[in-house]
C-alpha cells in the first residue's frame, strides 16, 4: 500500500460517515478487513508515521485553542482526528498550524478533535482477519518529546499571539484555561 492508497482509504471511510469520528472507525475497520492482513499493517505503519509526525508543539498549541485545552491524551487523539481529516488538512496543519482556521470550516468540541478510534482501527482490523495482534510495524520509535520549541499551551495569551486566526476563529469566546 502506498501513500496514496493510504490517503484514499482515509477520505473515503471520513466521506461515507459524514463528519462522525466513530462512524468513521467503524467505517475504516469495515474498509481495511476487505484487505490482506499485510496491507492491513502497511496502512497502520501510515497512519503511525503520521501520528509520530504530528507530535509537535505548534500543533498542540492549535489543539489547545481548538479543544479549549488539550491534556496529553486529548493531544494524541487530536492528532489521531487530524489524520482522519484527510491528507490536505493533515499536511496543511503541519505546514502552518494557525493555518487550520482557513483548512476547517467549523469545529465543534464536543464532536470534532478526537479520533481515538481512528487510531485503533488497523490493529482491531488486524486482529479480525488473523485472531491475533498486530506485530510491531518496525517503524522508527515515537519521539520522546514534542518537536520543537515548548511553549505554554494553558496560557490563553501565548495561544493567542500564536495562534491568531485559530484563536479570532475557535478560541476567543471559549477558552477558558
Amino acid at each position: 500500500m502506498d501513500e496514496t492508497d493510504f490517503w484514499e482509504i482515509v477520505d473515503s471511510t471520513r466521506e461515507a460517515a459524514d463528519g462522525d469520528p466513530e462512524a468513521h472507525a467503524d467505517l475504516l475497520v469495515e474498509r481495511l478487513v476487505r484487505l490482506d492482513p499485510d496491507a492491513v499493517l502497511d496502512f497502520a505503519r501510515h497512519f503511525e508515521s503520521r501520528y509520530n509526525r504530528a507530535y509537535r508543539w505548534d500543533l498542540w498549541g492549535a489543539a489547545a485553542v481548538l479543544l479549549d485545552g488539550a491534556s496529553d491524551d486529548a493531544f494524541d487523539f487530536f492528532r489521531c482526528w487530524l489524520i482522519g481529516q484527510g491528507r490536505e488538512v493533515f499536511e496543511g496543519a503541519l505546514q502552518d498550524p494557525d493555518g487550520l482556521a482557513d483548512l476547517l470550516d467549523d469545529f465543534d468540541e464536543e464532536v470534532d478533535g478526537d479520533g481515538e478510534d481512528l487510531g485503533y482501527a488497523a490493529d482491531e482490523a488486524y486482529e479480525q482477519l488473523t485472531g491475533s495482534v498486530a506485530p510491531d510495524l518496525g517503524i522508527p520509535a515515537p519521539p520522546r518529546e514534542p518537536e520543537g520549541t515548548a511553549f505554554d499551551i494553558d496560557d490563553p495569551g501565548v495561544l493567542e499571539a500564536r495562534f491568531p486566526r485559530l484563536w479570532e476563529q475557535f478560541g476567543a469566546d471559549s477558552f477558558s484555561a
